[in-house]
């Protein structure tokens, strides 16, 4: 232990703390390797979790014992790869994720016996709320969805009941946009899993405040009839841009085309009455004929009316008058015909295309044998957009003569999501693979330089050493040989006489060593311990070599 210690002292404290911190620096660089290498490799579970979902999550997985890893704020959850599907299954069995809102899960857990009939009630509509967020959800680019319902009760000898009414709010993946008929699918489903409450009456909204269906209580008020009328407007220009996009990404690939479509249009209804006659259509409805005669006769000539005349046999002396006969004759005929007449209705609806604009953006062209990732880009030539715009004019029914408008060009897409999957690079081997390799190349860098540095000059100067100390050893035990050669001196009467520093020795003592014949003295062994002392590192290096030759 005295040895340990002073071989301790000879090195020096500069030494020790330099030794010290080099022994405590491997010693971590190899735990950490262990730590690195020898753990498992960790794989994505759950991306993109509400909180709540997130921290019920890693309760479940600490209560298993699995391990895990937790990024991007707890959003994101990754356990072992060999440990992904059972852990997905152990938490479609918890019902988790659950997109942050609850089911009818919440009646599975609550105390029904000390609940009053307000908070099954209000519990009710949070169940009916989180179902219907979860069945939104499943939608193809839609991320996540909120249900507020309205559920008036109605009151005690009331007449008039209140109807229901809801509003659904929308988070879409990316730039992911819904049309008019998927949103009209979300408020039938809405409608239909409640009770008395009509599609009208559901409100719509995305993430970004855009009012994407407005609910209204008078279906026939101006304010809905305007609605309807911009809504039919929206609709048409939506339905004309994904025509468009998909008839050109047959051609230039999936995503790599963007249609916008103005539509101006009349908003205006005209009823027209049109009543037409045609004359060369007549057809005899009825007839009619009146026959009419009659006939007169005058006397002339007669006498005046005198006294004379009145008397008797005054007419008998007198001369008779001429006479006149007339005969009058009429017919009358009436025919009535029937001419056609033709009466038009023409009642032209709102909603008539008074002029189109299109706008098309057409992502260029990539030349893999040029650039690192995507290739070189290039605009397409003028030739091909041409061609295009041929396709957009036929595919909107172009008229010139109302002002139309196509205009086509192409730019650049910026890269705003980037792909999930990894990219496969050479020999198969991915982008996290690469990393893991060359983190291993570091590693073992860093671990053959302080092999050469640090750990072979300490065992060069180690060796460098032994010469020197096996001479001063072979030297003091030469010197001892010596002294154990020498003839005592005698003194008076034949007695050896004390030599200096021999009072403690007069009365010397054979010991035994174990594995050496003979007997060696007290003294012998003494000074090769003061040897040992006086020179540590150089016997220490002198008995390894002897280990080593025995070896």
């Amino acid at each position: 232990m005295d040895t340990l210690l002073q071989a301790v002292r000879n090195i020096g404290a500069v030494r020790l703390v330099v030794m010290g911190g080099l022994v405590a620096g491997l010693v971590g660089f190899f735990v950490f390797m262990l730590s690195r290498f020898a753990g498992p490799n960790y794989t994505q579970l759950y991306s993109n979790l509400d909180l709540k979902d997130s921290a019920r999550i890693v309760q479940q997985l600490e209560s298993q014992g699995i391990p895990f890893e937790l990024k991007q704020g707890g959003a994101t959850i990754n356990v072992p790869a060999d440990r992904v599907a059972r852990s997905r299954m152990t938490m479609a069995a918890q019902g988790l994720p659950s997109g942050g809102s609850i089911g009818y899960e919440l009646f599975d857990k609550a105390d029904s016996l000390g609940a009053t009939n307000f908070m099954q009630n209000v519990n009710l509509v949070r169940a009916m709320e989180g179902e219907m967020a979860r069945t939104i959800q499943t939608i193809t680019g839609v991320r996540s969805a909120r249900v507020h319902l309205v559920l008036p009760r109605r009151e005690l000898f009331s007449r008039d009941a209140q109807k229901p009414s809801a509003s659904v709010v929308l988070q879409m993946q990316g730039s992911r946009r819904l049309d008019t008929e998927q949103i009209g699918a979300i408020q039938h489903l809405v409608a239909s899993a409640v009770p008395g409450l009509l599609p009208s009456r559901i409100s719509i909204v995305d993430d970004k405040g855009s009012l994407l269906a407005r609910g209204f209580e008078d279906e026939s008020s101006p304010t809905a009839v305007a609605a309807k009328v911009e809504q039919r407007r929206r609709h048409f220009e939506m339905q004309m841009g994904r025509t468009i996009e998909e008839l050109l990404e047959r051609t230039v690939g999936a995503g790599k085309v963007r249609a916008e479509i103005s539509a101006d249009m009349d908003y205006d209804r005209i009823t027209t009455q049109e009543e037409r006659y045609d004359p060369d259509g007549q057809v005899v409805r009825s007839t009619q004929t009146i026959s009419q005669a009659a006939s007169s006769r005058d006397a002339q000539g007669e006498a005046p009316v005198t006294v004379a005349g009145a008397l008797p046999d005054a007419g008998a002396t007198g001369n008779e008058g001429q006479s006149s006969q007339t005969a009058d004759n009429r017919s009358e005929e009436t025919v009535n015909y029937e001419i056609s007449k033709k009466i038009v209705n023409h009642v032209k609806e709102a909603g008539t295309i008074k002029r189109l604009s299109v706008a098309v953006l057409v992502d260029g062209i990539y030349d893999k044998s040029k650039g690192a990732d995507k290739g070189a880009y290039a605009p397409r030539p003028k030739e091909q957009l041409d061609m295009m715009a041929a396709l957009v004019r036929g595919a909107i029914g172009y008229n010139e003569a109302r002002g139309d408008r196509v205009e086509i060009i192409s730019m650049q897409f910026a890269d705003l999501t980037p792909p999930e999957a990894p990219i496969e690079l050479f020999f198969g081997f991915n982008k996290q693979d690469i990393v893991r390799m060359a983190e291993v190349a570091v590693l073992s860098i860093v671990a053959i330089m302080v092999l050469l540095l640090v750990v072979r000059p300490l065992i060069s100067r180690a060796l460098e050493a032994l010469p020197g100390a096996a001479a001063g050893i072979v030297r003091d035990a030469q010197q001892l040989a010596q002294q154990m050669q020498a003839p005592a001196l005698t003194g008076p009467g034949g007695a050896p006489m004390p030599v200096e520093g021999e009072e403690e020795e007069q009365f010397e003592e054979l010991i035994d060593i174990d594995r050496v014949e003979g007997r060696v003295k007290a003294s012998s062994v003494k000074k090769v311990g003061e040897i040992v002392e006086k020179h540590p590192e150089e016997a220490l290096a002198i008995v390894r070599t002897w280990m080593y030759q025995e070896t």
